[in-house]
């Protein structure tokens, strides 16, 4: 009879172990689930992260800077390494062209912790840069060669239909100048800023068309 009891109660304890077991695994999953719960940031409508609706104001652009009209074109975005005593800090440079598609046109270096900063700034920039450029209809007065340290960029005026002949950083400047019709090369160096600095050089130097009836009523 002993040996039956013994039995009988060892087959319990064992159909009882898993049970507890289980019981152990779902106690375990609630905590981890409650203490994530806790540890979760807080999405309240003025907070971000956990600090209780504390958090920064989104450094987006303007209403006035999206509804102002302007051509706005991002050329080229670089990532800046600087290595300190401290640590290696980066950073970036945004170089961007700003145009009104009407004869004006510029363009800006900006540089910032963050990439939006960065071409904010230099939107901010260029749009205060920006230069007047002369044109005869849809297309430049005459041949020109934009020259920026290595860089040389042949810009030569083209007729109704040809269309902007060009590849991005020169393309960029025309679009922003309202230039519709021209052919374009870029020579020797490619670097983004030496081409945007070489194609505004040579339109800087163009000269203002004179009609033959401005001419007449001079004399």
């Amino acid at each position: 009879m002993e040996d039956k009891n013994l039995k009988e109660q060892d087959s319990k304890n064992q159909s009882q172990a898993p049970a507890k077991g289980m019981e152990s695994v779902d106690k375990a999953e609630k905590k981890l689930a409650y203490s994530s719960d806790l540890n979760a940031p807080s999405s309240g409508p003025r907070g971000q992260g956990d600090k209780g609706g504390r958090g920064k104001r989104p450094r987006g652009p303007r209403p006035e800077a999206e509804s102002s009209g302007l051509i706005e074109s991002v050329i080229r975005i670089s990532r800046v390494a600087k290595v300190t005593k401290g640590g290696t800090k980066l950073s970036f440079s945004a170089l961007v062209v700003v145009g009104d598609g009407n004869g004006r046109v510029g363009y800006a270096l900006g540089k910032a912790a963050e990439v939006s900063v960065g071409i904010k700034k230099a939107l901010n920039a260029g749009k205060k840069r920006m230069e007047l450029i002369p044109r005869k209809g849809t297309t430049i007065p005459h041949e020109v060669i934009g020259k920026w340290c290595a860089t040389r960029v042949l810009l030569k005026p083209a007729s109704e239909g040809t269309g902007v002949i060009a590849a991005g950083p020169v393309r960029a400047i025309c679009d922003g100048a309202g230039i519709k019709n021209i052919l374009t090369k870029v020579h020797r160096s490619s670097n983004p800023l030496n081409v945007v600095k070489a194609t505004m050089e040579g339109l800087s130097r163009l000269k203002t068309p004179v009609n033959n009836d401005t001419k007449e009523t001079a004399k």
